[in-house]
């Protein structure tokens, strides 16, 4: 698929990525993750998205299978501290360019890699991993959970099953229909359909 491909986010669908796509867990820091925690069971897969939720997780000794990070929060750089601690040794480390508001190509090809991986994969973000939670809850596999902060309000859980994939697929296929030049995106949409993953 090209590195050209990318999916812009219209202004108009911007509300609805505003709403929980799973259950939202209200609060910050560790009393937040602790609640998560008593709710997680054993997932196939751990995906955290975004640098403060991955860093709670690991100060409460919960390591995900993969997670996203840009350094960022909010759309400022995060606390040292933050940045430090994502960095995990647990990790193995792979690096993607991805604009904000956008969904390119390669992040979906680095999601796609981690979710099968064996290792724990720490995927970094050169710009913003925003939409990242998106091509996530698609790749990941069924019985997963996909976690990801909501600013100012708390952490979001989502368990990942064939009628969430649906929900999320068609908001994509919204995404896609929105971008000019719609038969550019064919890669994108194979991949987001699962070809190259579970």
């Amino acid at each position: 698929m090209g590195a050209q491909e990318a999916l812009v986010l219209p202004a108009k669908l911007r509300p609805v990525l505003r709403k929980p796509f799973g259950v939202l867990y209200e609060g910050t820091g560790k009393d937040t993750i602790r609640k998560i925690a008593s709710d997680l069971g054993s997932p196939t897969k751990l995906i955290s998205v975004g640098d403060v939720t991955t860093f709670y997780l690991l100060e409460s000794d919960i390591v995900p299978d993969v997670c996203v990070v840009d350094d960022r929060t909010k759309r400022e750089p995060a606390s040292d501290c933050v940045m430090l601690g994502t960095k995990h040794a647990a990790f193995t480390t792979i690096s993607v360019d991805n604009p904000p508001g956008v969904i390119t190509g390669d992040l979906i090809d680095a999601i796609c890699d981690a979710v099968r991986s064996s290792q724990h994969i720490r995927i970094f973000v050169r710009g913003e991993e925003d939409l990242a939670a998106l091509p996530a809850i698609l790749m990941a596999p069924i019985d997963s959970v996909v976690l990801y902060g909501q600013p100012n309000e708390g952490v979001v859980l989502v368990r990942i099953t064939e009628s969430k994939k649906d929900e999320i697929r068609s908001l994509l296929d919204q995404i896609i229909e929105e971008c000019a030049h719609k038969g550019q995106f064919d890669g994108i949409r194979r991949k987001l359909d699962g070809y190259y993953c579970y």
